[in-house]
């Protein structure tokens, strides 16, 4: 535990702890944002074309091989 010599010193760490406190909910925010945005649908429906697109891909190149 810390020891203070002075009330100056008390309100410096509380405004630094306050400081740091805003920052990380600040970032938790920014987090939400980002993670909301990986959720709509549209995000979806591109990554399911995308994967499709992959396995058409793999499976006509199957069958080139295969004949």
């Amino acid at each position: 535990m810390k020891n203070y010599k002075s009330f100056d010193e008390i309100d410096f760490d509380l405004h630094k702890i306050n400081l740091e406190r805003q920052i990380a909910w600040e970032e938790i925010k920014g987090l939400k944002h980002s993670f909301s945005e990986e959720m709509k649908p549209l995000n979806w429906v591109s990554t399911g074309i995308k994967y499709a697109g992959k396995y058409g891909l793999l499976v006509l190149l199957r069958r080139l091989i295969r004949r």
